[in-house]
């Protein structure tokens, strides 16, 4: 091969690695409205089949959870977006209204959304609630239950990967901050879409897709949330703080990804 020919073939490989790194046309909006989708454990009663040890009336506990609101409320959000139905959003914000009035007041029951979203609001101004959840019931353990399975082995390596990582932490030992930290990282998310709903995928009786059909439910689910949160009324002037289970926050990581009328901003921007 001439040395013409060898720099022509080099041009042509760097120009086709270059045309797969960006982006093809413009996807957003110029007024996009910027987000921060942060995920969280739930930190009340959830009927999720994992759960965190976290005790929610414990004064330390509290004052960690507001160390972390004070720092995501840099961001100025003018909308605050929780996991509660919008049938319930006229009671949602009239309690967040008292809470504006005051900090200080006890709630009948305690939540992440009392705890970290309205504190958000508080420190940033921002005087609208909304709730935004759909609720849809699916089945978690299929994989324990279902026989013939066409493949046993693809969730229990997996879980293994996992469990593997686990023995390396102590989440009984790690702040608020830190888990709040471990629980949005892109992998983490990734984790979440994996074990709430891809890998049922991988559970079937032969000729059949039962793990399909379930996991459908929980994108389905999160489908629906997504367009309650399209129903409110958003401008370019507004800018959105939004608290989920982060389950749910992984599958909206990837919908304002690909819309063009939000642009999500880094969480680490804030959780510092």
């Amino acid at each position: 091969m001439t040395t013409r020919y060898f720099y022509l073939l080099c041009s042509l490989l760097l120009s086709m690695v270059t045309y797969g790194q960006r982006a093809v046309f413009k996807d957003k909006f110029d007024d996009a409205i910027p987000v921060l989708n942060f995920g969280t454990f739930h930190m009340g009663y959830t009927p999720d089949a994992t759960k965190v040890d976290f005790d929610k009336k414990d004064k330390k506990n509290q004052q960690e959870v507001h160390a972390i609101a004070k720092l995501l409320a840099d961001f100025k959000p003018t909308v605050i977006v929780v996991e509660r139905v919008p049938e319930r959003n006229e009671a949602l914000l009239a309690e967040y209204q008292s809470y504006l009035k005051t900090p200080e007041m006890e709630f009948k029951s305690l939540s992440e959304i009392q705890l970290l979203a309205y504190e958000v609001g508080r420190l940033s101004g921002a005087t609208r609630i909304y709730g935004i959840d759909f609720h849809e019931n699916y089945n978690y353990a299929l994989f324990r239950t279902l026989q013939p399975k066409t493949d046993s082995t693809t969730i229990p390596q997996y879980d293994k990967l996992v469990e593997a990582y686990a023995k390396t932490r102590n989440e009984k030992t790690m702040g608020v901050k830190e888990r709040l930290k471990l629980m949005n990282h892109p992998q983490s998310l990734d984790y979440l879409i994996n074990v709430n709903a891809d890998l049922l995928t991988y559970v079937s009786t032969r000729g059949n897709a039962e793990g399909a059909q379930e996991a459908a439910k929980f994108y389905h689910r999160n489908l629906v949330m997504f367009s309650n949160l399209n129903q409110l009324p958003l401008t370019k002037n507004d800018r959105v703080f939004i608290l989920m289970g982060a389950g749910d926050t992984a599958f909206f990581a990837d919908f304002f990804r690909r819309s063009p009328k939000y642009k999500q901003v880094d969480t680490f921007t804030y959780l510092k």
